[in-house]
């Protein structure tokens, strides 16, 4: 099972690790398209600190994360499952996780990034500030740069196994399952169930919860419907909506009636 999860827009210090060594991250097939990124990241956030942050779309009090950015070369880093933080990652409590389900995390959650493309939660990475939605001077939007070289490597990565796609909807635009490997991707929605609604908060921390629910578990569904029968028996209301035809993923509404 490969879990594919949006990066949080808040995130922890950098720590006192050693700086990144951009080789030791896992997908080296992406390695050529996050040096581009980085390097211009890097520059843009060592210049004109004002156009930086018009281009990374930051607020006057969020100022200092262009001098977060200018210096990624020399950072501290830590595992990227903890860099991230937010609703999602305070329920999904990796730290918390016991040994076992640690190791399945480690193999099967993938965080996309907007500077990193997708990274493992056990690689090393600094804080940084730099969304899906930017689009930098030289490279243009970055989901638009993501698409060739993820549509390359991703599909290697999911293997013959399922996907389950978390993803928001900016992240998502980098990477779209295609053929065969569509027929094994669920994409899930967590709605309040009296409304029909998502609601952000909510939606974030119960998609944190399925991913501990799975991992705890053991939970090992070889597809999409293997996915809900396991939802189900975790004491999740599943709503699952098979493709209409080839080459499209399945489409799985959890339904929650308490919003927390």
């Amino acid at each position: 099972m490969l879990v594919l999860l949006p990066p949080s827009e808040g995130k922890a210090s950098s720590g006192r690790g050693a700086p990144l060594k951009p080789e030791s991250l896992s997908l080296p097939g992406l390695s050529d398209a996050r040096e581009a990124v980085l390097t211009e990241l890097v520059e843009l956030c060592s210049g004109d600190e004002n156009k930086a942050r018009e281009v990374l779309g930051l607020s006057e009090g969020l100022r200092g994360e262009v001098a977060k950015n200018a210096d990624l070369l020399t950072a501290g880093t830590r595992p990227a499952g903890e860099i991230y933080t937010g609703v999602l990652y305070d329920a999904l409590g990796l730290a918390t996780l016991d040994t076992a389900a640690k190791r399945r995390a480690a193999r099967s959650l993938l965080v996309l990034s907007g500077l990193w493309g997708a990274v493992r939660v056990t690689d090393r990475i600094p804080s940084y500030r730099c969304s899906m939605g930017v689009k930098l001077p030289g490279l243009g939007a970055l989901g638009a740069h993501w698409r060739t070289p993820m549509a390359s490597v991703l599909p290697e990565v999911a293997g013959d196994g399922l996907v389950l796609d978390l993803r928001s909807a900016a992240y998502a635009a980098a990477w779209k399952p295609k053929g065969e490997v569509a027929g094994r991707t669920a994409a899930v929605r967590v709605l309040h169930a009296p409304t029909r609604k998502v609601v952000s908060h909510f939606n974030k921390a119960t998609k944190g919860r399925i991913v501990r629910s799975l991992l705890t578990a053991g939970a090992a569904p070889k597809g999409p419907a293997e996915l809900v029968e396991a939802l189900r028996d975790l004491g999740y209301v599943v709503e699952a909506q098979a493709p209409a035809k080839a080459g499209q993923a399945w489409s799985l509404d959890v339904l929650v009636t308490e919003v927390h």
